[in-house]
């Protein structure tokens, strides 16, 4: 045993926990399996934290195991049933306007296919450069900005923002 890299691994748990749920929240859209989907990405991130050189290769690798195991979870998942409910017209702004917003950004982005849902979580609320991105998800550059550029346009469909800064205001207020 290794005590250096357990207290390091301590360390970076008890440092980027809520940073690594926020992201995972991302990946599945809700809190309760994100906190599910951090506490099983690091339990396999431990096993293999001796072979990782230093703290931003455990950041990285902890992210890509994430979104691994986020994709296997959806492919697991059982999607008979798709609860869906009809809203009312909006009502002049109000102070729960932000709450609205992230809620209808949440749900749009829950539509998204899982890859190119974390390619937008990377890019835009982790602010991460496609080469990082590519590496984290295990493709290409040119793929990180294909799947950014179909996110995006695919949000636009659905009226949620007219520049990336309307991406990532909704969740930075709730932060």
């Amino acid at each position: 045993m290794d005590p250096g890299r357990d207290e390091e691994f301590t360390d970076f748990v008890n440092g980027r926990f809520t940073a690594l749920q926020r992201f995972g929240y991302l990946l599945t859209g809700e809190w309760h399996l994100a906190e599910d989907l951090v506490q099983t990405s690091l339990t396999k991130v431990w096993f293999h934290r001796k072979s990782l050189r230093s703290g931003s290769a455990l950041e990285s690798y902890t992210r890509t195991v994430m979104v691994n195991t986020s994709t296997q979870w959806w492919r697991r998942k059982w999607r008979g049933e798709t609860p869906t409910m009809t809203l009312p017209e909006l009502a002049a702004a109000s102070e729960f306007g932000t709450v609205d917003d992230r809620d209808r950004l949440l749900r749009a982005l829950a539509t998204l296919p899982k890859r190119t849902r974390a390619a937008l979580a990377l890019r835009y609320f982790e602010d991460l450069p496609d080469a990082e991105i590519a590496e984290i998800m295990g493709c290409s550059v040119s793929t990180v900005k294909s799947s950014v550029s179909r996110g995006l346009a695919k949000l636009r469909e659905h009226h949620l923002l007219a520049d990336s800064d309307a991406l990532t205001a909704p969740i930075r207020k709730a932060g």
